[in-house]
């Protein structure tokens, strides 16, 4: 029999189409945070795991083995079904981590080998994914900031970028999350802040270092996401265009983006701004929405966005080189925009 083979985590990544990615650990610890696209079949649940620990810490790593040993073996012809059912419908090789490279991955590999099915190992397990993790988000970057007014469109803008074949990190897109009082409306549930980091890493990843990336201004909450803080510092240094558009075509969008949602939901989110708005205009925004004037509240609203922007400009002392938006003519404001950002690099 083969000895199982150990791939370090860049040699994994640079052929991770190859394999089916199985994180062997817990639920909760996959829920947390995962190498992105891996599958979760737990060796150890979470109570068992818990269980294990626990003898590990009161009477040692013979005993802790033992008793895994004992709560694994019921399900072994299980595990070892599942494993298989796993590899075959991907019609890949199987990849298996747990969180340090160690028993559980070896257990579960050990599993898959005997079955004559090729089968290879992270070294260093999850743990080694996310030093990777920090050696990526910490490596320099060629960031090109897209700005604007709420209701610009430059999530829009982005994903048109990405269609043309340009370098777009995502943020608000992988933190599920527009980043405003109402930037939580239509999306799933945020990631976990590791999990966020994650999936930034591994987005830059598909792009070279020296290449330009678009990025929308944010701050530095996304909802409940922080953006890294290497990447954050990226982003205050970087050439900035800010994508002007007049404010009744901003109103529009901005009907068109939510004034779908349930007016309970609308009215809870306005809410959450009293403190910002002030008492009485929170007031009016709200009864705007009661009444269906729904123009009306978002012009309430765009007045302590616009502010909120200005003074996020001030703060981070950001100077924007300002680029016309027309969104009745899309493809040209495309070209202006990429023949803008290249010049602007070049300077």
């Amino acid at each position: 029999m083969s000895q199982i083979k150990a791939l370090s985590i860049e040699e994994a990544l640079t052929h991770a189409g190859s394999y089916v990615w199985i994180d062997v650990r817990s639920e909760s610890e996959f829920a947390r945070a995962h190498i992105p696209g891996a599958v979760n079949l737990p060796l150890l649940n979470d109570d068992a795991r818990a269980a294990v620990g626990t003898t590990y810490k009161h009477e040692g790593r013979e005993a802790a083995v033992q008793l895994g040993l004992r709560l694994i073996g019921p399900h072994f012809e299980t595990y070892y079904q599942s494993l298989l059912a796993i590899g075959k419908s991907s019609n890949k090789k199987i990849l298996l981590y747990c969180w340090r490279g160690g028993l559980r991955s070896q257990i579960a590999s050990t599993l898959v080998q005997w079955s004559g099915n090729p089968v290879c190992m992270i070294q260093g397990g999850y743990r080694s994914f996310r030093n990777w993790v920090f050696s990526t988000l910490e490596t320099p970057r060629k960031y090109l900031i897209i700005s604007g007014h709420t209701g610009t469109g430059k999530t829009e803008v982005l994903h048109r970028l990405m269609e043309k074949g340009e370098c777009v990190l995502d943020l608000e897109g992988l933190a599920n999350h527009k980043g405003s009082a109402l930037g939580g409306l239509g999306f799933p549930p945020q990631p976990k802040n590791e999990h966020f980091e994650n999936l930034i890493a591994t987005t830059l990843r598909e792009f070279g270092t020296n290449q330009p990336i678009f990025v929308e201004n944010e701050s530095r909450m996304i909802g409940q996401c922080a953006v890294p803080m290497a990447l954050w510092i990226g982003m205050q240094s970087a050439p900035s265009i800010e994508l002007v558009v007049d404010v009744e075509t901003r109103i529009q969008r901005l009907l068109k983006e939510y004034a779908h949602f349930p007016l309970e939901n609308l009215i809870e989110q306005t809410q959450k701004l009293r403190k910002r708005l002030g008492g009485q205009h929170e007031q009016a925004a709200i009864d705007a929405l009661n009444q269906g004037d729904f123009k009306r509240w978002v012009e309430i609203l765009l007045v302590y966005y616009d502010k909120s922007y200005t003074h996020f400009l001030e703060k981070h002392q950001i100077q924007s080189e300002k680029l016309s938006w027309d969104w009745n003519q899309i493809d040209s404001a495309l070209l202006s925009l990429i023949k803008v950002s290249k010049h602007g690099i070049e300077k």
